[in-house]
């Protein structure tokens, strides 16, 4: 393998742009040259290419795959519907992938990436920063150690912005359902409930979601999971619900205190409440910061942002490829996300709770317009 590995980014311009910095990242890698930049927005691909200081540059990714032929490639649009082509257009050719989420539409395209992944022995990971965070390290171990004794159960929601419901559930209940996997597992089953205005979604609240979603549905989203371990884990959304940033994380409750982690950067706000009654006014102790350091601990590692956890994701997948091992965030880690978003649709359309994995491999908002 060549000393430094070469890498390039496909954009598009207007249809999510470049993500979270899933271009400017390759600056800091120190083990990859970023070689090229692909973007079917002329404007936006000359702006690219002064951006990142480089000369090639192409319209046509498929074109930059087969002239440049660079090692790893940032699939960076926000925008998902082109995500399974252009995974698949790379991972075809040997390509390793750095993907901006949510990873694909269906759970029929996370298949065919997975089963391509492992016929042509390339390695996908999603960004979804905070996973590689070493705050989350930490709360694992805390948990591990009994910390907050037997976990109970997970609770999750989004930003409830305007996005709220099942749009919130799609763009940004993928970071939650990652972090839910990583203390918890892969879910049983799933019993949701998407509504709108109140009422059960039906046919006619179906419609294109933004952004490349495909279809979508709901201002409400409510989600029980069963955890292998008999936990539950929770994940609701509700639009225009005095959403904020700061409340879009995970909390972990167990027999003897509990941790919550915020989403989106790579050293979290992440911290621990010593009170089996989960409430800082029964002991007095209140939440206590959790840093790499530990508990109540000055942190000893810079805030990089987004920026840094794409650093650390891309860090891992290159040392992955290297090592001949899976990294964090694979794909079978993003569709296992994908899973539990598109159950709770599919939970809503069954009436009822549904068993994981799906064996409908399809879009259950589909299934619910053929029905009508």
């Amino acid at each position: 393998m060549a000393d430094k590995f070469r890498a390039a980014v496909i954009g598009s311009t207007g249809r999510g742009n470049y993500g979270h910095g899933l271009d400017v990242v390759w600056r800091d890698i120190a083990d990859a040259e970023l070689v090229a930049v692909a973007d079917d927005n002329p404007a936006g691909l000359a702006a690219a290419l002064v951006r990142l200081k480089l000369t090639a540059g192409y319209t046509d990714y498929r074109k930059l795959l087969d002239e440049v032929k660079p090692d790893v490639v940032s699939i960076a649009p926000r925008w998902i519907d082109r995500h399974h082509e252009m995974a698949m257009a790379c991972l075809e050719r040997g390509i390793h992938v750095y993907m901006e989420k949510p990873f694909c539409r269906t759970l029929a395209e996370a298949d065919e990436i997975v089963d391509t992944c492992d016929r042509t022995h390339t390695k996908l990971v999603t960004a979804h920063q905070t996973a590689y965070s070493p705050r989350v390290d930490v709360a694992k171990k805390l948990i591990a150690d009994g910390k907050i004794g037997d976990v109970l159960e997970y609770r999750g929601r989004g930003k409830e912005d305007r996005r709220g419901g099942g749009e919130d559930l799609w763009v940004l209940g993928t970071h939650i359902m990652g972090l839910i996997r990583i203390f918890g597992g892969d879910p049983l089953w799933c019993f949701g409930r998407v509504s709108q205005s109140g009422q059960p979604i039906t046919a006619a609240n179906v419609t294109d979601g933004p952004e490349g979603i495909g279809l979508l549905a709901g201002d409400d989203v409510r989600a029980m999971y069963g955890m292998p371990d008999g936990t539950t884990a929770y994940f609701a959304s509700r639009r225009h619900a005095g959403g904020h940033k700061a409340r879009f994380g995970l909390q972990i409750f167990g027999t003897q205190g509990a941790i919550e982690i915020a989403t989106g950067h790579m050293t979290p706000t992440v911290k621990y409440l010593p009170d089996p009654s989960w409430m800082s006014t029964s002991s007095g102790e209140g939440w206590l910061e959790v840093t790499t350091a530990g508990i109540g601990q000055p942190e000893p590692i810079p805030d990089g942002g987004l920026h840094g956890g794409n650093i650390l994701a891309i860090n891992d997948l290159l040392a992955a490829v290297r090592e001949n091992r899976e990294p964090r965030g694979n794909a079978r880690e993003a569709r296992g996300n994908t899973q539990m978003i598109v159950a709770v649709f599919a939970s809503q359309v069954a009436g009822g709770p549904v068993t994981l994995p799906l064996s409908d491999r399809g879009d259950p908002l589909a299934k619910l317009q053929a029905a009508h």
